[in-house]
């Protein structure tokens, strides 16, 4: 008999925001491009994306002169790499207001790492030091994360860790869920099931944090609903950007077993609690205790607990918490 948990269906075809260039597309500044398996092979399944190339839409077409940024990291030029006096920061900030102005609603974005135009951190910023700094925000990433704060956004680079590519893929299909939720229905009864739905995924974050929402939720109905659920959504998507550890994941699932203990023998109990603490200890990755809470749940059923995004925040097949 097979453990899987019976669940709302996971919404496939998320769309999503990326730079042309990592979808293999050939308008890198050599004529190439950045084609990036697991974002062509393995995230494409689930995603449907929103391809962006800021230089190439500016005009500067492929192959053109290498751009960098100049100045300072806080308010940088972009310009040229070997003729300084080609700049096209105005036209660049002109794009990025006109794009993101229009740009179809998406549920994340993932950019070219170390990009003047798309580069999410750590750009190279030349100076008047010899040696740039990698201090800088590409010019058009730079509005994107100013104009939509709560969005997930993430480099392909750094999509290799397993940390950060499992958070930032459950940021994804968290926010996605509240925009075909929540921000479809706006009820106050839609933002209670949400976040009823969501509260051990918060938890993995910090109680305190759960706490936190709970006050937010517990005042609709009672208060205007926009505000507050834009509220909610901000604080929401700033915890999730937090990154969970092996200790709050342990006590996540302390919380669910606790409420299926009574269905469980001795031996039963002894063994998720061993499995548990294997995980907290690095033993174990996180799939190990939770096929074995989903396998107690087949047998013995809390409709509570099987409500929680936190047992399949995402397709099981992306296997994320195979390697945290």
């Amino acid at each position: 008999m097979s453990d899987e948990l019976p669940c709302e269906p996971i919404e496939a075809a998320i769309p999503v925001g990326v730079s042309s260039c990592l979808l293999g597309h050939e308008v890198r500044f050599d004529g190439g491009h950045k084609r990036n398996p697991f974002v062509t092979e393995v995230l494409a399944r689930h995603f449907r994306y929103v391809p962006v190339c800021p230089e190439m839409a500016i005009g500067l077409g492929a192959p053109r002169p290498a751009l960098r940024l100049t100045g300072s990291a806080k308010n940088p030029r972009q310009t040229g790499a070997r003729d300084p006096g080609l700049d096209v920061t105005a036209a660049m900030n002109r794009f990025a207001r006109q794009r993101l102005s229009t740009l179809e609603p998406v549920s994340g974005y993932i950019l070219k790492s170390g990009s003047p135009s798309c580069g999410m951190e750590r750009v190279k910023v030349y100076g008047e030091s010899a040696m740039p700094e990698r201090s800088g925000v590409g010019l058009f990433a730079r509005e994107l994360m100013a104009r939509m704060p709560w969005l997930p956004v993430e480099e392909e680079g750094r999509l290799h860790d397993p940390l950060l590519r499992e958070n930032f893929i459950e940021r994804v299909f968290v926010y996605d869920r509240w925009r075909r939720t929540v921000a479809a229905v706006a009820t106050p009864a839609a933002l209670v099931r949400f976040h009823s739905e969501h509260k051990f995924i918060i938890l993995s974050r910090g109680a305190h944090l759960l706490r936190e929402l709970g006050r937010l939720v517990a005042r609709a109905g009672s208060e205007s609903l926009e505000p507050l659920k834009d509220a909610y959504l901000a604080r929401l998507m700033a915890a999730l950007r937090k990154r969970s550890s092996r200790g709050r994941h342990a006590n996540v699932l302390q919380h669910l077993a606790g409420f299926i203990k009574q269905s469980l023998s001795g031996d039963d109990k002894a063994e998720m609690q061993g499995v548990i603490d294997a995980y907290r200890r690095g033993t174990v990755p996180l799939v190990v205790p939770l096929t074995l809470l989903r396998h107690h749940l087949r047998r013995a059923p809390h409709p509570y607990v099987q409500a929680q995004r936190y047992l399949q925040p995402y397709p099981e097949e992306l296997g994320l918490r195979n390697a945290i």
